[in-house]
């Protein structure tokens, strides 16, 4: 079921003030179409633009605003999530660049409200009254059109960022929301430094990397502690995202091993291992302390790559000196008499 469809229509239908009929007609569509977004069937990326402009939210996308209730409230948590993000990117010791945070796709709002909808953390009803300063503080340079930044200005001696930021940590959504960030720093880093690599260039080896790489966000959501009354479908959630991701990295890892490419790191740690010891990792290989080290599977194919050689230039050898024929391999010589 595509939830995208759904939050489209319904917030054109909001918005507009219309019946089906009429959206319907202000698209191009048919009524039965419309009723089909409404049951969740796929609709284009060129439709939903056009929603878009229908309804003026601007570069906003409608899951965001109608997860948000309303434009207003859409524009507060948009600021608020790219900031959390540029201040979890910043603060992240992987030594890579988590990507998805920088957002220059213009998909980071999109991503996170779809994951805590996942988790089932129910929309908030409005903007919370706790954030609205907060909001202003934080994001003063790129809200300088807020009709609340005069506000902020005016009250900046008794309402500093440090309390700004402390409303951010108290506050349900956007502490649950930053954790995730700062999960998702690490386990990016993992993933940049171990298990990209096997999907790029010519010899690619997996054709479903692109999901290993955009679902990642959800995959840290599930390596942080969450209120289970507050994200009422976190177990479900969890096990779900597991179990896509046991199923492409052992495709992965089973691609690997047929074509002889030696993995630099154990990659179902992924999924195994908290987000701490990945960004640890992470940082261990982008500093090069791990330059030196042989991973058991970089071991075992420099072993296999020497039994090959000796396969093909021992027979060449043993003809060069003319005893290939008359050769019989006494396999009891090879064992070790430990008497």
């Amino acid at each position: 079921m595509d939830q995208d469809s759904i939050a489209s229509i319904d917030l054109a239908l909001k918005i507009l003030k219309c019946k089906q009929t009429e959206l319907a007609r202000h698209l191009g569509v048919s009524p039965t179409q419309i009723s089909k977004w409404k049951k969740g069937d796929y609709m284009s990326l060129e439709m939903r633009n056009k929603i878009r402009d229908l309804t003026q939210i601007g570069d906003l996308d409608p899951v965001v605003v109608e997860w948000a209730g309303s434009v207003d409230s859409a524009k507060r948590w948009d600021k608020l999530f790219h900031h959390m993000a540029e201040i979890a990117n910043d603060g992240g010791d992987t030594g890579y660049v988590t990507e998805p945070l920088t957002d220059a796709l213009g998909s980071l709002s999109w991503s996170t409200v779809h994951v805590l909808t996942n988790m089932g953390v129910e929309p908030p009803k409005t903007f919370p009254a706790d954030l609205e300063r907060a909001v202003a503080v934080l994001c003063a340079d790129d809200d300088r059109d807020n009709e609340d930044s005069d506000d902020a200005e005016d009250d900046e001696d008794s309402y500093d960022s440090d309390d700004a930021w402390g409303a951010v940590e108290e506050n349900p959504y956007t502490a649950l929301v930053y954790n995730i960030y700062k999960a998702f720093t690490d386990v990016y880093g993992f993933y940049v430094a171990y298990v990209q690599e096997l999907s790029e260039g010519e010899d690619e080896l997996f054709d479903t990397d692109s999901e290993i790489e955009s679902c990642l966000i959800e995959l840290a959501a599930t390596k942080i502690e969450v209120d289970p009354a507050f994200a009422m479908q976190f177990t479900v959630f969890r096990s779900e995202v597991r179990k896509n991701y046991k199923r492409w990295l052992t495709e992965m890892k089973t691609s690997a091993i047929k074509a002889g490419t030696p993995l630099r790191a154990e990659i179902m740690d992924l999924l195994h291992k908290h987000h701490d010891p990945l960004g640890h990792a992470a940082e261990a290989e982008a500093l090069g302390v791990n330059d030196n080290r042989l991973h058991p599977d970089i071991y075992m194919n420099e072993l296999l790559e020497g039994m090959r050689m000796i396969h093909q230039v021992l027979p060449a050898m043993m003809k060069k000196l003319e005893i290939y024929d008359g050769f019989k391999l006494d396999r009891t010589a090879l064992r070790v008499d430990e008497d």
